[in-house]
């Protein structure tokens, strides 16, 4: 007979989905069980916190939802953020929770609370699971998580329903809703046609919906049309290959970057938004253009985040638009005949280039990004070396820079990696993170070592919370609570089964970046880099 759990498990393995992350306990037993018997690799984490992210970095490898397992009471509470996380940053993420049956519910109190009523702001759905309708309570779950933007969906699951046999009827396929394919017809569309069709100096601004969206070869083929440059958001580096004259990098939290940009795209008289959420976004791109420009704004969804002005909103995919948009203009009319975005690509380019005293966190970057193979995927923790690499690492597709753009979280880039490598395979991965937010995930380098994957890690150690000190001692507070002692990073590594070393000057960098390459297991850089080392980079 089949049990609640099996029919859970069966229609995740039917969307695709290969793998699941968490921590058991005895509330969700059957459903790890479940899981395991329908194909999905259970992978035993150190904190539901990182589960969710490895579930993250498995999705942008194979496309699947991510799943991530928890148990009853500390269990939900340890992943909220995460969970926060891929409600911000857009991540189809199926959270199982196990729970006490609601009979037990009412007179049985350790560990337990109300999952739903904590988890609903931070999730698109949480259902309470239900003997009997379970196959139609995965398709809603599965179809919301998938749906315009995706993000996570919560499921609570009994005790009773996950190990009671049921003859429930349920189907082990999972067909995912077509996307909107065409914008209606309308004087909004007929605005937008207009205004492409007579631009001197379009611009294109994409991000993370567009990504989503799979619509990089449609962006790339439009931009190299028409002459069109193109900035994303962080999430979006790649939708262009960032090797392009083209391409005028990643935009979002870098002060010097905003200030060639935000003049470019200002002086462009039809301003292209491709699947662009300003969640992404530092309050310079809040109103970063006049009222009255010309802005057409492509959108899956409904925008009410109230950034910026737009003339004309086309509710559709990304692609579809761009040909209607390509059949109303004029080939061979010319765009910006000026050449200045190419003076604004090689501003960008000198304005980051590596440090002149030959040692610093842009000449790791650099270095690195030319060591490392083209298919490499980054991920980036948050802090000041996050702003920073994502300005210098060049992506020649999207997806080879992963990060929490949007809820902006420290302890992922490990956590993203891990994932990534793991479901993806011959991608090589490396992990850039401060020494804080390496502190909040060490524990995971125990995992790393039992699942034996090569994640490259390289951590920038300066015994300080960068970003925050910098704005504190911007604002004249007093130091406080930003500064830390130096932990050796190289002989945790080494307890864990994995090599880590210090490096302090490019020549050992490369030679330990390209071992590293060549390693079965995890390697540490540990690159000891000057306090205050960040001042005037970003």
């Amino acid at each position: 007979m089949t049990t609640g759990a099996d029919i859970i498990a069966g229609k995740l393995h039917a969307a695709g989905c290969r793998y699941a992350f968490g921590i058991p306990g005895g509330e969700v037993l059957a459903l790890m069980q479940s899981l395991d018997q329908a194909g999905l690799e259970f992978v035993l984490v150190k904190h539901e916190n990182a589960g969710g992210f490895m579930a993250e970095g498995g999705w942008h490898a194979d496309g699947a939802p991510g799943v991530l397992l928890a148990t009853l009471g500390p269990g939900a509470a340890n992943a909220v953020n995460v969970i926060a996380n891929a409600w911000q940053d857009r991540v189809p993420l199926i959270f199982l929770t196990g729970c006490v049956d609601h009979g037990e519910a009412e007179s049985y109190t350790h560990q337990v609370f109300d999952h739903q009523q904590l988890l609903r702001p931070i999730v698109k759905a949480s259902f309470s699971a239900r003997l009997g309708a379970l196959d139609v309570m995965m398709e809603k779950a599965l179809a919301i998580a998938l749906d315009g933007q995706p993000g996570p969906v919560h499921i609570d699951v009994p005790i009773k329903v996950a190990e009671t046999e049921t003859d429930e009827r349920w189907t082990r396929t999972f067909q995912s809703a077509p996307v909107a394919t065409a914008p209606v017809a309308g004087p909004d569309l007929e605005t937008a046609l207009e205004l492409f069709a007579n631009a001197e100096r379009p611009i294109a601004i994409a991000g993370v919906d567009a990504v989503n969206e799979n619509a990089s070869m449609a962006i790339s083929d439009f931009c190299q049309r028409f002459n069109i440059p193109l900035v994303t958001s962080y999430k979006g580096k790649g939708l262009l290959d960032e090797n392009h004259p083209l391409a005028l990098g990643g935009a979002g939290l870098s002060p010097k970057a905003d200030g060639h940009l935000l003049p470019l795209i200002n002086e462009s008289d039809c301003i292209l938004l491709l699947g662009y959420d300003p969640i992404e976004m530092r309050i310079n791109w809040r109103n970063p253009w006049d009222a009255d420009a010309s802005v057409i704004d492509i959108t899956p969804v409904l925008r009410t985040h109230g950034m910026h002005s737009v003339t004309a909103t086309l509710r559709s995919a990304v692609e579809p638009v761009l040909k209607l948009l390509t059949e109303a203009r004029d080939p061979e009319k010319p765009s910006w005949q000026n050449d200045e975005p190419v003076r604004i690509r090689r501003e960008l380019v000198q304005a980051f280039e590596p440090e002149a005293s030959g040692w610093g966190p842009g000449t790791v970057f650099h270095t690195l990004r030319q060591i490392m193979p083209a298919d490499t995927v980054a991920t980036a923790d948050s802090g000041a070396h996050r702003i920073l690499v994502s300005q210098i690492w060049r992506c020649p597709m999207p997806r080879q820079m992963l990060q929490s753009s949007a809820l902006c979280t420290m302890g992922c880039a490990v956590p993203l990696a891990m994932g990534h490598r793991l479901v993806d395979g011959p991608s090589p991965v490396i992990a850039f993170v401060g020494d804080a937010g390496l502190e909040m995930c060490l524990g995971e380098l125990s995992t790393l070592r039992d699942l034996k994957i090569p994640v490259i890690i390289c951590v920038l150690v300066d015994t300080s919370l960068a970003l925050i000190e910098l704005k504190q001692r911007g604002s004249q507070r007093p130091n406080v609570g930003v500064d830390f002692g130096e932990t050796d990073f190289p002989a945790v590594a080494k307890a864990y089964g994995g090599h880590g070393v210090w490096i302090e000057n490019t020549d050992d960098l490369r030679q330990e970046a390209e071992d590293a390459l060549k390693r079965d297991g995890f390697t540490l850089l540990a690159c000891r880099i000057s306090r205050r080392a960040y001042d005037g980079t970003f």
